[in-house]
C-alpha cells in the first residue's frame, strides 16, 4: 500500500491580501506553503507528497519538491496532480488545500484510518451555530441538523478517485463532491478547529498562533542515518569530510567521491523525509561529475532551515584500514563545521576497521555511516 499526498497549491489566493499569493507569504517564520508540506512530508504513514503549483511559480517552491503545474480552477489542477501520480503505484490519495497550513497528524491519521473501510473519506465539523437565509436581513432560518462544515485532507482510493475525475465534467466545489458525484461513498472523519483555511488577512494571525503554540508545547525531533560506500582506484588522495588526504589510492565515483559527506547528506535527507543525494543530485546529470561533495552538504543543510529545523548534531564514522583517519579527524571536524554553520562541538568524526574482514578489511574501499539529529524548537 503506498499513500500520497496531493497538496493543491495552484490558486492566487488575492482576498488573502498581500504582494504574493497567499501560499507564499510567512506565518509564524515559515511560508505557509512550507508549513503545509512539513505536515506531509514529515508524517510516518504518507510516502510521497506531490505540490500542484500555478506555472509562475516554479522558482518558490522548496528545492526537492516534486511538482506538476497546475490548471485554470482547483478541479483542473487536482487532475493533473493524479494523472502526474498514475503508473507509481499509488493506492491512496490525500488531496489537500494548501492554505490549510495547521492540519495536524491527528487529522490526517483519522482520514487514513477510515480508507480502510471506504474508498472515501474527509474532515468535517458539525455546523452548531444557527443558521439565517437573506441578503441584507433575516428571511428565514435553516434547519443545521446533519450538516458539517468540509475540511481537508480529503482521502481516497487512487484508481477511484482518478477515475472519478477524469469522467467529471469540472465546476465541482471540492473532491467529495467529484466523489459523490461518481457514486462512491464518502465518510466523515473528525475534523479540527485549528485547521483552518488561510483565506482572509486576518486569518494570518490565527493560523500563527496555534503554529506558534504547537511549536512551543511539541518540539518536532527528528533523526535520519545515512550509509554510503565508494570503491578504490588509481590515485595519490582521498576526499573524506571535506579534507584532502595523501593516499596511494582515490576513491572512485560520479562526484568527488567523499564517502563522508555523503552520509551526513543522506542523513540529513532522511530526517526530512526528503530522500537522498540521487533525488535531489541524479548521477545521470553530468552537470555534477566531478562536483565537490560540500555542494549537496549545504543543499541538504539549506532545506532543514527553510524548514524550520535546526542541526543538533552529527555523528559519522569512517569505516576502512587506511588511510588513519585520527590525524585527519579535527580538520574534518573543522571543515563540516564550516559547510554545515554548526558548531564543531556538535560534530563529530571518528573512525573504525573491520578487522580486516569484507570489503573494507580488504582495502577495496571506504564505507561512512551518519547520524543527524534535526530539532524544530
Amino acid at each position: 500500500m503506498t499513500t500520497a499526498a496531493l497538496i493543491v497549491a495552484a490558486g492566487r489566493g488575492t482576498r488573502a491580501g498581500g504582494d504574493l499569493p497567499k501560499q507564499w507569504q510567512v506565518v509564524a517564520g515559515r511560508r505557509v506553503a512550507d508549513w503545509t508540506l512539513a505536515a506531509f512530508a514529515g508524517h510516518p504513514r504518507i510516502d510521497h507528497v506531490l505540490m500542484v503549483i500555478h506555472p509562475d511559480d516554479t522558482a518558490l517552491v522548496l528545492a526537492g519538491t516534486d511538482m506538476v503545474p497546475g490548471g485554470a480552477t482547483r478541479d483542473a489542477s487536482v487532475r493533473a496532480g493524479l494523472q502526474a501520480l498514475a503508473g507509481r503505484g499509488v493506492t491512496r490519495v490525500l488531496i489537500h488545500d494548501v492554505a490549510r497550513a495547521c492540519v495536524s497528524a491527528a487529522v490526517i491519521d483519522a482520514v487514513l484510518d477510515a480508507l480502510d473501510h471506504a474508498p472515501g473519506a474527509a474532515p468535517g465539523l458539525p455546523v452548531t451555530d444557527a443558521l439565517w437565509r437573506g441578503t441584507d436581513h433575516v428571511t428565514g432560518t435553516q434547519d443545521r441538523s446533519g450538516l458539517f462544515r468540509a475540511q481537508t485532507p480529503q482521502g481516497f482510493h487512487f484508481d477511484a478517485i482518478l477515475a472519478a475525475h477524469l469522467a467529471h465534467p469540472g465546476g465541482a466545489a471540492d473532491d467529495v463532491q467529484v466523489a459523490r458525484d461518481a457514486g462512491l461513498r464518502v465518510a466523515i472523519t473528525p475534523g479540527s478547529e485549528d485547521n483552518l483555511k488561510i483565506t482572509q488577512p486576518g486569518d494570518f494571525a490565527r493560523a500563527a498562533a496555534i503554529l506558534k503554540g504547537r511549536s512551543m508545547t511539541s518540539p518536532d525531533i527528528r533523526l535520519g542515518n545515512g550509509y554510503d560506500v565508494h570503491r578504490f582506484g588509481p590515485g595519490d588522495h582521498v576526499w573524506l569530510c571535506g579534507v584532502k588526504v595523501p593516499h596511494d589510492r582515490a576513491l572512485q565515483g560520479h562526484s568527488d567521491a567523499d564517502v563522508g559527506l555523503h552520509a551526513i547528506t543522506d542523513a540529513i535527507y532522511g530526517a526530512l523525509a526528503m530522500g537522498d543525494i540521487g533525488r535531489h543530485f541524479p548521477p545521470s546529470d553530468p552537470q555534477w561529475k566531478g562536483a565537490a561533495s560540500h555542494i549537496f552538504l549545504r543543499h541538504a543543510v539549506g532545506m532543514a532551515r527553510d524548514l524550520g529545523f535546526a542541526i543538533g548534531n552529527i555523528d559519522c564514522t569512517l569505516v576502512c584500514e587506511r588511510p588513519k583517519i585520527g590525524p585527519h579527524a579535527t580538520a574534518m571536524q573543522a571543515e563540516l563545521a564550516a559547510i554545515t554553520g554548526v558548531d564543531a562541538s556538535r560534530l563529530s568524526v571518528k573512525a573504525t576497521t573491520s578487522e580486516r574482514l569484507g570489503f573494507t578489511g580488504r582495502e577495496e574501499g571506504i564505507a561512512a555511516i551518519a547520524t543527524a539529529t534535526l530539532v524544530k524548537p
